[in-house]
Order: structure tokens, then sequence, then C-alpha cells
């Protein structure tokens, strides 16, 4: 054993939990917790071990890799279960460690014929006048007459559910399966039942809802999108001590009633009649004789695959702040923080029928809650009381997105241990921090990181609260780098974007702009064509995801994604890359310039922004297909051209932009579309820009990830501090001195004197214009990868003027890395942390040479000179 290093359990694909899987031979890494200074494996062995037969060996492979090796196994089949440890050899010793601690991998159903389930469906029921349908209930008894051994459950549903065992809930995850492109993927859950069943009498039931598939989506208006009936498809599998398997699965012998939860839709809420309950509904010895037998549909189990990512969970419970009584006399409840979920309440002992009201939203607007950015979403949640004494509920096929609750009808007096808030995500692993000096830049990143959370639930939503909550591509686009860093989110992620390939090869290579898709818009609503940013995040996006974690296979399971998007871009180009049938594109969507009326009236061109964006998604398209041994010499090509026609439409011999705005500066400086005598000249006209904006942020969606890291690049370092630090509107920190939780959608979502932006377009919690933590991460505390997946780490703090001390922490895929920084006067004190089996390249500020380490921790001190503040001429420009 080498002394002090130990090995951490395998991690199995991209999986927090590894059951259930779908990948028959999936890959495997592992990372090393080592008080070795500057330690390197140079070996590894691993052993897998089936239930029955013999361990499977790797032997001793003399190697340093430790992230996503092959399998090597004979792969996987249905059901299966395996173990997986490895031992790893340190440089220059002989001695193996200790093997880690095993893991334990199972796989789903691999195979279509391994399914004998059917769709279940309850009897038709037509939604409520306010656009929700009750949830139904479906159940079935069997008798288990061996002793069991093991238990799982298979499940998904057209819709969302809950299961049932025996009366107790089946799982810890809400909203299954989540929201897929139904027509080509259906997602469906496994659980471990085992200690749930018993021998004997039992009986699985079904709570099912509309969810995404039937409710209310999107901003058009409409229902039953993707069906007009919901339906329930399980199968339970017990093993017993002889080998021998007892399957329960859906079909026409189970029964159904609709309950007491009388609505239920995600946009609109919930409304549960405790009256109406019937207990013991999903237990053995229930009368079910007045319930109706379900209906049999059709589903093609070919859709049907495994997660590859963590489900939907309760994160966190967040208690009341302050209990307030509103200029009308309502009772109001702060949470203290915008977040997505649901209240939880301890209901009061009250009179048969009292019932209690909940409204959510965002913000309160001159003291009362501000319900006008909802637009048509109602967010409302309803409970009506049985008279049999006090009890806990919370909803169940819902989510809201809210800081503020106004109840109504709670009999007697309301204190605040009554309520408190559910937080409602998926499940992913954080990975990334980041703190420094000024406190409104650390609550700036602190609100980044729960507007991440309130809209990746299933998927990466643009919002959570109003009648939209759609995986708009382009958001996603511009902050995956951002995303990547603060957590885990290739799991997720990968789902998403097999979801975009499928939903893009139904449109000739088109990618939509939200996905999953659906015929969702209102009237007059653009067509679906080629939409610069949106539809590059099938490659920024995995690219992004590459950068995080090095991986390969993600580019190729995405390679035609990517080409083919590509090719759609360059047709909508023309042949001259000029954009010859114009039209419309979203373009620098919400710059600072565009009225409340109209979000596309940009500074600048719709075809600027798509020429660049063309130039950058063909770059990495070329960078991709080196990787994977593709030719890459048209993709090059493309690149260069998109380059060369941007520069002789936009750009003057010196670098000048022909639209002087924040985001031409900085498409052309940060994607490199300029020549090297046109840059340094192009740096100083974008910090004079910045300057004639009164050091305002003047961009979009688009172009406002680019701002700082341009400036950075030009040698405009104390520019970009300044634009960082700017409190004014519109700015990252306006928000924030207005008391922002989360990342606004607009930079003057509300108005300084605490009115609601007039557009009908306004969300407290959109994370787009949050992809600056990502310069927050790699500039200001100096923390990214060297090379994808930080197998080198790039150490470059950049003081500036205002902030005088800076960290961030990332887990990567080799263990922990961490960079903090002080300034005291010109002393400069900088130190890292590096993971076992990496190196780190540390740029000190203001020294040409780098500095190599290995894996520990380093500390470094040097006097330096940092950036003097800039100048503040009176602003040629001034934000209404």
């Amino acid at each position: 054993m080498v002394t002090g290093t130990e090995v951490l359990p395998v991690r199995i694909e991209h999986h927090r939990e590894p059951i259930g899987i779908g990948e028959p031979d999936p890959r495997l890494s592992w990372s090393v917790r080592t008080d070795v200074p500057d330690w390197r494996q140079a070996a590894y062995e691993l052993e897998i071990e089936p239930a029955q037969g013999r361990v499977w060996s790797s032997g001793r492979v003399d190697s340093a890799e430790s992230v996503l090796l092959p399998w090597g196994a004979a792969p996987l089949s249905s059901r299966e279960r395996r173990t997986v440890r490895v031992r790893v050899w340190e440089q220059e010793s002989d001695d193996p460690s200790d093997w880690s601690d095993a893991t334990t991998v199972e796989a789903g159903l691999l195979e279509e014929p391994d399914w004998t389930a059917q769709l279940i469906q309850p009897l038709p029921m037509a939604a409520s006048a306010d656009r929700a349908a009750p949830a139904a209930l479906l159940r079935r008894e069997f008798v288990l007459e061996r002793p069991i051994v093991r238990g799982r459950l298979y499940a998904t549903a057209h819709g969302v559910y809950e299961a049932q065992l025996n009366g107790a809930t089946v799982g810890d995850d809400v909203l299954a399966p989540g929201w897929s492109s139904y027509p080509h993927r259906l997602r469906y859950q496994t659980y471990d039942v085992t200690e749930m069943l018993v021998e004997g009498p039992n009986a699985l039931g079904v709570l099912l809802a509309d969810g995404w598939y039937r409710g209310y989506l999107g901003f058009g208006g409409k229902r039953e999108v993707y069906g007009d009936r919901t339906g329930a498809f399980l199968q339970l599998e017990v093993e017993h001590p002889d080998g021998t398997r007892t399957t329960v699965a859906s079909d026409g012998s189970w029964r159904t009633a609709y309950g007491p939860i009388l609505r239920a839709d995600i946009y609109n809420g919930e409304t549960l009649d405790v009256r109406a309950e019937l207990p013991g509904w999903s237990t053995a010895g229930f009368d079910d004789a007045a319930w109706a037998a379900v209906e049999v549909a059709a589903l093609d189990v070919s859709t049907l695959v495994a997660p590859t990512g963590p489900p939907v969970r309760r994160i966190e419970r967040v208690a009341v702040r302050e209990i307030l009584r509103s200029p009308r006399g309502k009772t109001l409840l702060d949470f203290g923080q915008n977040l997505v979920g649901r209240l939880r309440l301890n209901l009061p002992d009250a009179e048969a029928g009292t019932a209690i009201t909940i409204r959510h939203a965002e913000v309160l607007e001159h003291g009362e809650l501000g319900t006008r950015p909802l637009r048509a979403a109602l967010q409302l949640d309803r409970v009506v009381l049985d008279g049999r004494g006090p009890r806990e509920w919370e909803p169940k096929f819902t989510f809201h997105g809210f800081r503020y609750a106004e109840i109504t009808g709670w009999p007697g007096q309301l204190d605040h241990g009554d309520v408190e808030a559910v937080v409602v995500h998926t499940d992913m692993r954080r990975t990334g921090s980041f703190a420094c000096s000024d406190p409104l830049v650390t609550r700036l990143h602190q609100n980044v990181v729960w507007g991440m959370r309130g809209n990746f639930v299933d998927v990466p939503t643009d919002c959570p609260q109003r009648d939209e909550r759609l995986g708009w591509t382009g958001d996603l686009a511009v902050f995956a780098p951002t995303a990547g860093f603060l957590y885990d989110t290739a799991g997720m992620l990968c789902s998403w974007l097999a979801d975009l390939a499928a939903e893009q090869a139904d449109h000739d290579g088109v990618v939509p702009i939200f996905v999953p898709f659906a015929d969702i818009a209102p009237p007059g609503f653009p067509p679906l064509q080629p939409e610069a940013g949106w539809g590059d995040a099938a490659i920024l996006v995995p690219w992004a995801l590459y950068q995080a974690h090095g991986d390969t296979g993600l580019l190729a399971d995405q390679w035609e994604s990517m080409t083919h998007w590509l090719a759609a871009f360059e047709t909508r180009a023309g042949a001259d890359l000029d954009f010859p049938e114009g039209g419309f594109m979203f373009g620098d969507w919400l710059d600072t310039a565009a009225p409340p009326d109209n979000p596309a009236a940009a500074r600048t061109p719709w075809q600027c922004v798509a020429l660049a964006y063309l130039a950058q998604s063909a770059g990495i398209l070329s960078q991709a297909a080196d990787l994977l041994g593709h030719d890459s010499d048209a993709y090059r090509r493309l690149a260069t051209r998109a380059a060369e026609r941007f520069r002789a439409e936009y750009v003057t011999p010196s670098g000048r932009l022909a639209y002087p705005s924040q985001t031409a500066y900085a498409l052309a400086i940060s994607l490199d579309l300029l020549l090297p005598e046109q840059r340094a000249h192009a740096g100083r006209l974008l910090a004079e820009q910045v300057r004639a904006d009164g050091f305002h942020i003047a961009s979009g969606f688009l172009g406002t990830p680019y701002v700082c890291e341009a400036l950075a690049r030009s040698g405009e370092l104390a520019t970009a501090y300044e634009l960082l630090l700017q409190r004014g509107v519109p700015s990252w920190l306006y928000p924030v001195t207005m008391g922002a939780t989360t990342i606004w959608e607009r930079w003057d979502s509300m108005l300084p004197d605490g009115t609601i932006n007039a557009g009908e377009m306004t969300s407290f919690n959109h994370y787009a214009l949050g992809a600056v933590a990502d310069w927050l991460h790699r500039t200001v505390a100096g923390l990214a990868p060297a090379e994808p997946g930080y197998r080198r780490l790039r150490i470059a703090p950049r003081p500036g003027p205002g902030i005088t001390s800076a960290s961030a922490e990332h887990v990567t895929p080799y263990g922990p890395a961490a960079v903090s920084w002080t300034l005291d006067g010109a002393t400069f004190t900088l130190d890292v942390t590096v993971p076992a089996n990496t190196t780190a390249e540390v740029f000190l500020p203001g020294e040409d040479e780098v500095v190599a380490v290995g894996s520990g921790p380093h500390s470094f001190t040097r006097q330096i000179s940092v950036p003097a503040p800039v100048e503040k001429p009176v602003p040629m420009w001034q934000p209404e």
C-alpha cells in the first residue's frame, strides 16, 4: 500500500446512482485522494465481479489514465449486477494502493423483448375552467408466494407519476419521468423496492397527472400538446431464491379512479381536497369494486431509454424569513430567496371545508404580490381541509418560481413554523464555487447558482415561473461553460442533447429554438429556421461538456447533430455568407437598448452576430473532427471564410467595427475574427465604447458572455473590472443592489422605483446573463482547464482594481482543485491546490514565465502592480 493514498470508488459513466443504467459497457473513472506531493499514477488494475462466475481483471495496465476508461469485461445484460473496484500504482513505486471500495452497477432493461408491460390509461377527464385536470389513481393487487431476494420496479408514464407500493411512496424523485422528446425518447426509472415487498398480498399503485405531456405547456395557451390521454407503464420484477422471477406488469387487469387531487398542472398549480382521500388505496385489501377498469393503449417500447443523469428531487428546505402584511391586507410570506419548488404546510385543525389558497410570485410590486410577469400561469395551490386534525401537505405534481407567497383562508394565526419552501431541481452534484472581496460580486455569483438551480428542472429551461419554462437552446448555448463549472451537468445534458438531435432530425438539421420541441407558439411567432446562437447549442453545449469532462464519446454521440446543424446554418448564410434571404433572427436578444416591447431591437444587426457565431461553430467543429478522426478541412475552410467575410463586411483595415457596439467588438475579439494587426486597435475601441456607454453593459444574450473576456484579452483589464463593478442600471450588480437573489431576464426587470418592467416578457430568474460567471472563474479567480477534462489546469488570476481577493474551487474528474489569492497593497499571495494525477500551469500576474507544478498545495508571493482604476468621463450615452 502507498501510505497516505486512497483510491475513491469507481464512477460509472456520468451516473450518480448506477442502477438501471442503459449502457451495456459503461466507461469507468476514479480519482485519488493523497497527501503525497506530485502524485502521478503509473498503472492501474480493474476488477469486475459478476454475481456468478469468474472475476474479470484487467491485470496491471501501465497507464496514467483514470477517466472514462473502457469497460473491458463482457457487456452487461439486462438486469445484470456487477461490482467494480480499482487499485493503482504510483510513479516510482512497486507497491499498489489498497483496492477502492466496490461500486455496484446494475443494468436496466436493455432489450425490447424484456418489456411485458402495457400502457394503461385512466378514464378520460376534461380539464377544469382553470386549465388543470385531476390526478388519477391506478392500482393492482398481487400475491408473492415465495421469499423475496430482490425487487425492481421499472416505470414511466405519459404525464408525471408517483408510484406507491403497499401504501408507501416508491423512490424519492419527483415529477418522474420528467420531460423528454416523447415521440422519440421516453425515459423510464428503475427503483429498488426489495424492502417494500412482503410475502403474501401486496398492492402496487400509481398517481398520474398531466405534467408536460397533457398539461398546459408553453406560451401559446395550449394543452394536450403530445396527447389527450395520460398513461402509466410499469413492470415490477421480483427475484426469488431459486432464481425464478415474478413479474407484475401494467395491463388491462388494473383498476382506476380519480382521487383527492382535483387539479394538477405544472404551470397552474394543484388542488387537494382532503375530504376526498381514499385511505389505503395502494394497500392490499382495499375495496376497489366501484373503480373502473383501465384502458390499454399502445406504447412503442423502442422509445424507452434509461436515464443518463439524476432525477428531479427535493433538494433543500427554506424557512420563512418574514411574514408581511400587504397594503391591501394580504398575508405574504418572504422566503428571502427566489427559488423553485413548492410549499410544505403544517395544516391546522380546522372545520371541514376550510380552503387555504397559495399564490406564488418572484417579487413584490409596491408591497403586493407581483403576478403580472407570470402571464397566464396561475402558480396557485389550494388545499381543502377535512376537519380531522392537523396534517402535513405538499403538492406533488407542480413547481413554482417564487420568493413570495400569498396565503388566504388560513384559520387563526399563521406562524413561521407552519410553512416552509421545498427547493426542487435535478439532483446534480455541486462541483464549483466562487467568492471575492466585493460582497456584491459574491452575491452576483450566488444569484447565478440559484438561477441555474431554478432552471435545471429536468430540462435546462429559460425561466421557471411564467407560462413558458421551455428548454430554450440559446440560453444554454451561452451558459453551458458556467453550468459545467458549477455542477456536474454531463448526465443531464447528455439526455437533453439526445432530445435535441432527435428533434433536429425532424427538421432537416435545423435545431429548434427550444428542446424538447412542440408546436406551441402563438400566431405570428417566427417560423422554425436556423437561428444563430440558439441552433449553435448543437455544437457549443457538447463542446463545453467536452472541456469540462474530456469526454470524446459525447462528441462522437453528437457528431451527426453537430454537422447537420452547421450545414443548415451555412445554407441560411448563403453562398457568399451574407444571409441573402434576410428575415428575422433573435440575434443579440435583449440588448440593453431594446425597448420593453421589442426585445430583438439590438445595436448590432443580427447578420453581424450570426456571421460571428457561424465562424465560431465551424472552428469548433473542425477541432472536434480532428479529435474524432474525421476530415476537418471543410469546417476549417468555412471558419476561415466566415472570419474573412466578417472582416470584409464589418471591419475597417485598422480594426474599427462598422457598428460601434460592445457586442460587435467583443465577438470580433473573443472569437478571433480579426487579423493580428487589427486586434490591439479593436480592443482600445471596445474600451472606448464601454467608457462611452458610461461603463454600463450594453449588449444582449449573445454578446454579453464575451465582453469582459474581450477587454481582458485586449489589455483593458481595468475597464473590464469597472464594467463588472458598475452598480447603475444596466449592469450585473444593479439587480443585486435591488435585492435580487437570482439573475434577471432583463437588465432592468425591475425599475429603480420598484415597478416591474412594462415588457410582457419579464422574468426574475433567467440564467443567460449570468454567463459572466465563467469569466469570474477563469479570469478573476483564475481557475480553468488547460486541456479538456482538467488533466492540466490553467491557473491565471488577473487582479484588477476594486477586488482585493478572490477564490474558486472546482471538483474536476481527478478531484478537487482550488485557487485563492489576496492582494495586500502590492503584495500578491496565491494558494493553489492541484488534484492528484494532474499538473498545472501557473501564470503569475506581470510575469511572462509559466510555473509548472504537480499535484498538491502550492503557494506563491509576489510584488505586483495592478492596473489603475479607469478614468470616468461624462458618458455619451445614458440609459433611460
